[in-house]
């Protein structure tokens, strides 16, 4: 009797999972697998928003495994030690699971091979799991990966997509595997007041909203702040409860300028894997240095507690910051903004406003977020790295009405019209009386230190 594992990671779904579909392929019985490894918290990447997520997700995981006569095995401990436990518990003779691009994974993934082959069990390790087009997939003749994302797009939209798979109608689990009990949200602390819900069925009924709602809008509002017409499918992609490689197979067949636009993203989404697949220490460490003397961390704490706290005097950075308190969630525009005030504004590095977002984001992606911060910061493939976000302008130009600004600074709810963008304007006893605090540096002052540091 064959029986293979599945080991689950960030791909926490049954529609279109290439290592299930394999595992289950010729084989009288498949253990779904899922190790809650100490090692992911110990490396500070256990947020307490991202662990509710990850709770939904699994729970509605181990739902569409059991409407299909299966279950979910959850263990916790050791990844390497749990799948080799497993295969021992079930006999098992192959392991099949998705390809991933940071050090950690491809450590683990390395260290997985070496024990299951002293075991006579094969790693089957899967590609376009996570990501539409692998990383290494297509790459420049003069390098390993792609440093800039326009001829990346090219190539990677002439790259043939693999054609989504069908969810599985049976899923048989051999009997003698034991269970953890499924995690849950309750005993969990710190959550975000508006956090969303995640697991496959909610990330598959989003989806189908978007599509039929959303899609064709979206290259002409997808930075409108007050709007909020963006997918919010961020987290889906984080978790693995959507596929990418469907996300663009159902947007081309959609078709338009809006698909057109949200196929970029998913392409940028790639790209930061490919760039991290080749460069893991980017997930640290300036992938293109600037010699930044960045401000010390102790003379610069005011500053970066006010940004973390979303008192920083410029509304719309404090609109956003707060956001993302609330729902674990941060508009792209509202990211964009705030890391440029943090990094090059306040002249604070990079992996404190990182590590901030990692801490309360619940898409907290180690690609995106590190190589998006560096981006802004100009210390990665940004080609003009010493641009400066004006907060102020774009303020105006992405919430022109101040909507956004009132909905998430509601001192300043009754200051009417593009005056709520420059509250200073209204003197410094009338805005003291609505409660909001001055800014905690002038634009020019915070430009002219940016300028000076990078040698300007």
């Amino acid at each position: 009797m064959s029986i293979s594992v599945v080991l689950f990671t960030s791909d926490l779904r049954l529609h279109d999972h290439p290592p299930l579909r394999a595992a289950l392929d010729g084989t009288e019985g498949t253990v779904p697998l899922f190790v809650r490894d100490p090692a992911v918290d110990a490396a500070g990447f256990a947020a307490p928003n991202r662990l509710a997520f990850l709770a939904d997700c699994l729970r509605d995981l181990d739902a569409g495994l059991r409407e299909r006569g299966g279950r979910l095995v959850v263990r916790r401990g050791d990844l390497v030690e749990q799948v080799c436990r497993v295969v021992t518990e079930a006999d098992a003779d192959e392991v099949h699971m998705a390809s991933d691009v940071s050090a950690h994974a491809q450590r683990r993934e390395e260290r997985l091979r070496r024990a299951l082959e002293a075991q006579g069990v094969r790693l089957h390790v899967h590609d376009t799991v996570t990501t539409a087009v692998a990383p290494g997939a297509v790459t420049p003749a003069s390098s390993d990966h792609f440093a800039v994302f326009t001829p990346y797009l090219r190539r990677w939209s002439d790259h043939r997509l693999r054609d989504p798979l069908d969810a599985p109608r049976a899923v048989r689990v051999p009997d003698g595997v034991g269970s953890e009990p499924l995690p849950g949200r309750s005993g969990l602390s710190g959550l975000a007041e508006g956090l969303a819900a995640g697991g496959e069925t909610e990330g598959r009924r989003r989806l189908t909203a978007w599509l039929r709602g959303g899609l064709a809008a979206y290259e002409d509002r997808h930075d409108d702040l007050a709007g909020d017409a963006t997918s919010r499918l961020s987290p889906h992609l984080h978790f693995g409860t959507l596929s990418p490689v469907e996300l663009v197979h159902r947007a081309r067949r959609e078709g338009g300028a809006g698909a057109d636009a949200f196929v970029r993203q998913l392409a940028w989404r790639d790209f930061h894997r490919q760039v991290l697949a080749a460069r893991p220490a980017a997930a640290t460490t300036d992938y293109r240095t600037r010699g930044d003397r960045w401000r010390p961390e102790k003379e610069a704490a005011g500053d970066i507690a006010a940004w973390r706290e979303g008192r920083t005097g410029y509304p719309v950075v404090d609109a956003a910051m707060r956001q993302l308190r609330h729902e674990g969630w941060m508009h792209n525009r509202g990211r964009l903004l705030t890391a440029s005030f943090l990094t090059k504004t306040l002249y604070v590095d990079w992996r404190i406003g990182a590590r901030h977002f990692l801490d309360l984001l619940v898409d907290g992606d180690l690609a995106n977020n590190q190589l998006n911060w560096q981006w802004v910061a100009g210390t990665g493939t940004d080609t003009r790295p010493h641009r400066v976000l004006n907060p102020v302008l774009q303020a105006k130009r992405y919430d022109p009405e101040g909507r956004y600004v009132r909905r998430w600074v509601p001192e300043l709810t009754e200051v009417e019209g593009v005056r709520v963008h420059e509250p200073w304007r209204l003197g410094d006893d009338d805005r003291a009386a609505l409660g909001y605090p001055a800014p905690v540096v002038g634009l020019g002052e915070g430009l002219e230190r940016f300028r000076r540091a990078r040698g300007r």
